[in-house]
């Protein structure tokens, strides 16, 4: 038994049996498997939160929290870890309750390496079975490249839902692609002959929203020279794309919060309403209940918006999508752009890897293009790459500058990473908008 051909399955062993814990890792090891080991529950979180592990193998009986408690961490925390129980003391009672919980297999001690071997390949086959349905369900659907854990749960979300007219909220980072999920949502589902209409709510200014929101009817003010239809009449039968929810006003908010609870709408300057048949979906780069705790959006209208919640990860987060992201973006221009066949180095993947992307796929997508029409060679290595991905050794970075100093600069490599975004930065920096301004003030 082999573990995977190109690269090892990485596994997670917790035990509190030194001796178990030993014969399993010398075990594994030997037909190709990377073993991590933990003694206790709180060991091996830590480790899941910081390594992608494959599979889990977990002592049932152990002190403090009991390996259920972790089952059921894993199984609801991280949901293409492979689970393994393995117990000393077998009951049916156990067995059932920890694979309705979560695991895929239970194993016996004292068990044989054949058996140890059987087991682990089932559990891993398993898992990867479901993963391998949720990835090819994304690329041949939703056209949104990616096979990390936390892109399969995205993925997962979207198949349940896109055939729903359910209102669906989607969080998540500048540039981590939220439209594109929005889009899925409307073009993967049974109305997507219907009319899909994108909104970015922060790209308009609030005192001509309403009209653009719900359309004008002439007279209604000065300019209205004949009735307009608003985005959401546009959008009557199909989706409504509400990118940047935040930005809007309580005004406003409330006006949306009407047309949610409704399904109806006035037009500036008409008393009459309007009636609509449409699927809202709103996007935030923000946390809307911190916002609502601030008294700066309706918390009747968050509810209204969350009925089915998609939270997209970071760039940062993605692992290996990275690789899949590189080479898609990679063929993209070299296509568009009739450029010869080019391929990144081992070492410019690896900085790109390690980098934190703070634009998330919308900056990789930009460097790679900008990388691909500037590219002197076949190969892009390290060099080619822009400065914040090279190692720098410079004297001017030494150990002779004030504290001070090296927090100015810092702040401004990340204001600079971020587009000089206010806002973006603070949240890298875990401060807030007016603590950053008076700090930048000070430079």
């Amino acid at each position: 038994m082999k573990a995977k051909d190109s690269v090892p399955h990485e596994v997670l062993v917790v035990d509190d049996s030194f001796e178990t814990v030993e014969l399993i890792k010398r075990n594994l090891e030997s037909v190709g498997y990377q073993v991590y080991t933990a003694n206790n529950v709180q060991s091996a979180i830590k480790l899941l939160e910081t390594i992608n592990i494959d599979l889990l193998i977990t002592d049932l009986k152990m002190p403090g929290e009991n390996g259920l408690a972790l089952v059921r961490h894993v199984s609801e925390n991280f949901k293409w870890v492979a689970i393994l129980v393995i117990t000393g003391f077998p009951s049916i009672q156990g067995a059932v309750e920890s694979i309705k919980i979560g695991a895929e297999e239970y194993l016996v001690k004292s068990f044989t390496d054949e058996e140890l071997f059987r087991a682990v390949q089932s559990a891993l086959n398993k898992t990867n079975r479901k993963k391998k349905a949720g990835q090819n369900l994304s690329l041949q659907n939703f056209g949104i490249i990616g096979a990390s854990d936390g892109m399969m749960g995205v993925f997962n979300t979207i198949a349940k839902a896109r055939s729903t007219n359910a209102t669906v909220l989607i969080q998540g980072e500048s540039g981590t692609g939220k439209e594109l999920v929005a889009r899925a949502l409307h073009y993967g589902g049974s109305d997507s002959a219907t009319p899909f209409v994108p909104v970015n709510c922060g790209g308009i200014p609030d005192a001509l929203l309403e009209s653009e929101l719900f359309g004008y009817v002439k007279g209604a003010f000065t300019g209205a020279s004949e009735t307009r239809a608003g985005f959401f009449q546009t959008a009557d039968k199909g989706t409504i794309f509400l990118d940047e929810i935040s930005n809007t006003s309580l005004a406003m908010q409330a006006k949306l919060l009407r047309v949610l609870q409704e399904k109806e709408f006035y037009m500036v300057g008409s008393k009459k309403s309007q009636k609509v048949n449409l699927r809202v979906v709103a996007a935030t780069n923000v946390d809307l209940m911190q916002l609502v705790k601030k008294g700066l959006f309706r918390e009747d209208l968050y509810y209204r918006l969350n009925i089915i919640s998609i939270d997209l990860p970071p760039l940062r987060e993605r692992g290996n999508d990275i690789i899949q992201l590189v080479e898609f973006f990679l063929a993209k221009y070299i296509q568009e752009l009739d450029k010869s066949v080019m391929r990144f180095s081992p070492k410019a993947i690896n900085a790109l890897k390690e980098y934190a992307w703070p634009g998330n796929v919308r900056e990789l997508q930009n460097l790679v293009h900008r990388l691909v029409i500037l590219a002197d060679d076949t190969t892009i290595d390290i060099p080619d790459l822009p400065e914040a991905f090279r190692f720098s050794a410079s004297q001017s970075k030494g150990l002779d500058r004030k504290l001070e100093e090296v927090i100015q600069e810092y702040i401004g490599d990340v204001l600079a990473a971020n587009q000089n975004n206010i806002s973006q930065a603070a949240k890298v920096l875990g401060i807030d908008r007016k603590t950053l301004r008076e700090k930048i003030k000070k430079a």
